[in-house]
């Protein structure tokens, strides 16, 4: 109904009266595009105010472990026999081989992990990750994964925004966009960077053509975890008359320039700024949780990765706390090669798990304990996943043919597989869940039909999900 757009700016006592006057044609879309309206004026308001859902949240949070590089979904979560029972054969006598990222296709490789199954579910999950195999009973394992990239730079582009090239807002950013944030003293999306920035960069947590103040906000394992975050002024009433003065000539700018994006979004970050300065100390402090709880996130661990990773899940769940919507923690260097193992995969999977696997484990422990799970998202992926077969001796190439995820909480149902790939873990056979999928769902979950959360820009009404995406209503709880 395009011609009731007209509507969208008139009083809400008029807005009232429209609908009471619809006569049951259209009320519906009419309803739905008056509340976009009022979403949207609020935004104008204060782009970081909560915003109203499309419908009731299952969750009011995310929290996205990227397991940066391509974890092997055949030495994660998902077992093959076959692999055992071929290892060491030409994978071309057995299978149909795609073209490889490196093209350096060597023999049939069994995975150098035991698979056990955990839990009352009996959800089978590798050695690698012991602490996380007694949550098993909280996890959706999504086995039937695919994506359209095999490079990792527009698999990361792909897997943040839904599109394989630069430039388009982030999952985080839509989140932030289409609900706000609960704290107005912290960025509605927070990406907590273990010190290594993912290939494609920045721009994996970027914005695009949302306003600016949606992008992620970097935090990094150091002290400050901001630049200038500490005061440079000497007295809280310094500081507090720069501020009055800048809000003036701010003021001032905009009544004389009009409503311009980038104007008003430096403006809103100034102010988060100042905000910022008092809630991110107070907010990386772990001085203050018990040793129990540290010790439950792996914070004293010998292996310095753990130790950062630990934080790094035990900020999320302050966050969470907070009211913040969309935290990412990314991984910590564990040797410089991320989960991007096409040499030496038994040393480098062992070293990313050893990093993640307690900290993760801890996470969905006090997560639960709290009451917070429930309204929790919680999902763990890669860009892609791993060849069945060696790339040379000792390594697994890209595959994004098939590979294995997984979700906890937030009305996501637990305890259960969902799709599957091939008996060599090489392509999903069984419910391919593509990147749109996810977005869609894990937006249904947040309360957001990925259909309406929509920006105007270069003519056409933009979504995360594009003209794609379907929500997996059979994974929810």
């Amino acid at each position: 109904m395009p011609h009731c757009r007209q509507f969208i700016d008139q009083p809400l006592d008029r807005r009232e009266m429209l609908l009471r006057c619809a006569n049951g044609f259209g009320a519906v879309a009419l309803s739905a595009l008056l509340a976009d309206g009022i979403r949207a004026n609020e935004k104008e308001q204060n782009p970081f105010a909560p915003s109203p859902p499309h419908f009731a949240p299952r969750a009011k949070s995310v929290i996205f472990l990227y397991m940066d590089g391509g974890p092997s979904q055949v030495d994660t979560f998902d077992p093959k026999p076959a692999l055992d029972e071929h290892d060491g054969k030409d994978p071309h006598s057995i299978l149909k081989v795609e073209p490889t990222q490196f093209d350096a296709v060597g023999k049939v490789m069994r995975s150098p992990w035991k698979f056990k199954q955990h839990g009352e579910s009996g959800l089978p999950v590798s050695e690698l990750f012991p602490h996380l195999a007694e949550h098993m009973d909280d996890l959706c394992v999504i086995n039937s994964m695919v994506a359209q990239f095999p490079e990792h730079t527009n698999a990361n582009y792909f897997l943040h925004t839904g599109h394989g090239i630069q430039g388009r807002p982030s999952m985080g950013a839509w989140a932030s966009y289409g609900l706000g944030s609960e704290n107005q003293n912290l960025p509605g999306f927070v990406v907590l960077n273990g010190g290594l920035i993912p290939p494609g960069g920045l721009d994996c947590f970027n914005s695009g053509f949302l306003p600016a103040t949606y992008q992620g906000s970097i935090f990094k394992p150091s002290n400050p975890p901001v630049a200038n975050i500490r005061p440079s002024e000497k007295t809280s009433r310094q500081q507090q008359n720069k501020i009055a003065l800048m809000r003036r000539l701010d003021a001032r700018t905009v009544a004389r320039v009009g409503r311009i994006d980038a104007l008003e979004s430096a403006i809103a970050n100034y102010e988060l700024a100042y905000r910022m300065q008092m809630a991110v100390p107070e907010l990386m402090d772990l001085s203050g949780e018990t040793e129990a709880t540290q010790k439950l996130y792996g914070v004293d661990q010998d292996y310095k990765p753990t130790q950062i990773f630990a934080a790094q899940c035990l900020i999320a769940r302050r966050l969470v706390e907070r009211g913040v919507r969309f935290i990412e923690l990314t991984c910590p260097n564990c040797g410089g090669d991320r989960w991007d193992q096409h040499n030496d995969l038994k040393n480098g999977h062992e070293n990313n798990a050893r990093a993640t696997d307690r900290p993760i484990a801890g996470l969905l422990a006090d997560l639960k304990a709290r009451g917070l799970l429930d309204q929790t998202l919680v999902v763990w992926s890669g860009e892609f996943g791993r060849t069945p077969f060696a790339q040379g001796k000792n390594g697994r190439d890209h595959n994004p043919q098939g590979f294995s995820i997984w979700m906890a909480g937030g009305g996501i149902k637990g305890g259960i597989r969902y799709g599957a790939t091939d008996e060599f873990g090489y392509h999903a056979v069984e419910n391919r869940v593509e990147i749109y999928d996810l977005h869609a769902t894990m937006l249904h979950l947040l309360g957001m039909d990925h259909e309406r959360l929509t920006f105007r820009f270069s003519g056409r009404d933009m979504r995360l999900t594009d003209v794609h995406g379907h929500v997996l209503h059979e994974i929810l709880a």
